[in-house]
């Protein structure tokens, strides 16, 4: 027996936010430049 999203008894969402200077950031803004660098 299956149950599908909409009959699951509940719903967690999740979030995650990181601050500026955090490296995730610097890294998305270098894979950002360099796939901007490559599609110019």
């Amino acid at each position: 027996m299956s149950t599908t999203f909409m009959e699951s008894p509940s719903l967690m969402f999740t979030s995650e936010s990181v601050t500026e200077g955090h490296p995730d950031k610097i890294c998305d803004q270098l894979s950002d430049a360099v796939l901007d660098a490559c599609l110019a």
